[in-house]
Order: C-alpha cells, then structure tokens, then sequence
C-alpha cells in the first residue's frame, strides 16, 4: 500500500467502500451455500424408484447416442416417466416450471449449466457448446441468455 496520509473525507469513503465490499461479500456468500446445498442434493431422486429403474434401463442407451438426436429423442419419451417425477422435484430443469426457463432463478441456472457440462461428460460426442445450442432451441431461451451460457463455456472447457 501506499504512505500517502487519507484525507477525513478519503478516510469516510473508504470505510464506505469497506462497508460495500463486506455486503457484496455477504450476497455472494448467499449464492455459495445455495449452490453447496445443491452440490449435495443434485440428483438424489434418480437413486431411487420411481427414478432407479429407468433410468438404470436409459442411462447406458442415451450415453451411446447423441444428444438432440432422434434416437435420443425416443429414449426420452420411452423414460418420460421417471423424467416427469425428476422434473416435478428438480428445479435445476426448465421443465419444473409451467413457464420453463423463465421460472428460474440464476441458483437454478448454475446448476442447470453444470448439468449440462455433467451430461456432456456421459456422451462419446458431447461437447458443452452444442448443448448450450440445442438447449437454446429446446426450451426456448432468449438469444442474450444463450450468449452468456455460451460465454461461460470456456470456463468448463477443459475440465473431464
């Protein structure tokens, strides 16, 4: 830091500045133990019936397929419902809200995002970018919305 002597006036900005600083450290804590909560919950209901047997049936079939495909496509419908119970208690899927995306909120997006990233991971050809367009497509989000998921792709790019 530097020796200069604050001025009163300089001094009361920073401890102004200070104060900001603590809150938005305060707000962005909130966001952390949001997303930890959900760190630890994601996906539970899939360990269990109504869940478990189908997707214990599907979730090998989807991986050797590619995702947005027809074939793809199919075996949703042949899992749809175990999918209509995760979705009815996942909020992390536009699919639990009757508005779709635009009932979400940005805890639900993160972890919808992550998701994503997660299933990619799953699939021989799955790429983080195309998801984010098929998505875009898929549940109708607003092309400024596609562009920051879409910005925020490179932060996942390398990590397996």
């Amino acid at each position: 830091m530097n020796d200069k002597i604050l001025t009163k006036e300089e001094q009361e900005t920073n401890l102004e500045t200070k104060a900001h600083i603590a809150n938005v450290q305060k707000f962005i804590d909130v966001f952390i133990e949001a997303l930890n909560r959900r760190s630890v919950n994601h996906d539970f209901t899939k360990l269990e019936d109504p869940e478990l047997s189908l997707f214990t049936k599907y979730t090998k079939l989807l991986a050797t397929c590619t995702y947005g495909s027809d074939e793809y496509k199919k075996f949703l419908a042949e899992l749809k419902p175990a999918l209509d119970h995760h979705y009815a208690i996942n909020r992390h899927h536009p699919e639990h809200f009757p508005d779709g995306i635009e009932g979400m909120n940005l805890i639900d997006l993160v972890e919808m995002f992550c998701d994503w990233k997660a299933a990619t991971l799953r699939h021989r050809d799955g790429n983080l970018l195309k998801s984010v367009d098929i998505n875009t497509d898929r549940f109708n989000i607003d092309p400024q919305l596609s562009k920051i998921l879409e910005n925020t792709v490179e932060l996942f790019d390398n990590i397996k």
